[in-house]
């Protein structure tokens, strides 16, 4: 797991492979084991795999272009009935995007996560373009595929952002 960690980078070029039922049972399974606060499990996830709905989507932001080319987008929700707390359904969420962005890393695949932040517009217009119900919002998209492109390992650990006991 550890290797996982330190080898995973955001990955934004893939090749025309299909991603399996299988490997997407996976990456949800994962994404599912997510801790979230006091266990209201707030999430929900759209799988998108239809090209023109990637395509679709890759329109809607500046920062979602590589959608287009990906085999499939997941779309992970927060339902605000679940966690009425903004900030913990944030939390929640993240924690979720993250256990799949690894678990595809482990599986072979690329990944890239896209925050969907209200002030940006891309909030709404996933919001409509899915049909989501008022009390579920998009909190991440996450654009994944088979690699057609590799990035530079390096070591990220930066200490002088690291602080003990005080600042």
């Amino acid at each position: 797991m550890i290797e996982t960690i330190l080898t995973r980078r955001s990955i934004r070029k893939y090749t025309d492979e299909k991603i399996s039922e299988e490997v997407l049972e996976k990456l949800l399974a994962c994404g599912f084991s997510a801790p979230s606060a006091m266990n209201r499990r707030p999430f929900h996830v759209i799988v998108v795999d239809d090209k023109e709905m990637l395509k679709e989507i890759s329109e809607c932001g500046m920062y979602t272009k590589m959608i287009a080319s990906a085999a499939m987008c997941m779309v992970v929700c927060g339902d605000h009935k679940r966690q009425p707390f903004k900030e913990m359904l944030i939390n929640d969420c993240s924690a979720m995007i993250e256990n799949i962005l690894l678990a595809a890393h482990e599986l072979g695949l690329g990944a890239v996560w896209c925050g969907v932040m209200p002030r940006m517009g891309l909030h709404k217009k996933i919001s409509k373009l899915l049909g989501l119900p008022s009390t579920v919002e998009p909190m991440g998209l996450i654009s994944l595929g088979y690699p057609a492109e590799t990035k530079e390992v390096v070591n990220r650990l930066e200490w002088e952002k690291v602080h003990r006991q005080k600042w």
